[in-house]
């Protein structure tokens, strides 16, 4: 049985953002429109920053952390 990662918050939308800049030719409109998906995430899930795990197993951390406000 295969165990699920959970995914990290807005983690599909920043990779999206990422590999539309790597792309050739380079889509402006397109990356335009991911840039604002990916800021729509980031407001409406309140993420404050972005980090990648530095060895790549520890998933717990996410890509991305929520505010924590009382």
């Amino acid at each position: 049985m295969e165990k699920k990662l959970p995914q990290p918050i807005c983690g599909q939308e920043a990779v999206n953002l990422l590999n539309c800049v790597s792309e050739s030719p380079f889509d402006q409109e397109k990356c335009m429109r991911l840039l604002q998906s990916l800021r729509e995430c980031v407001l409406s899930k309140k993420v404050k920053k972005f980090s990648i795990p530095s060895d790549g197993h520890n998933h717990e951390d996410g890509a991305a952390s929520e505010s924590k406000r009382p």
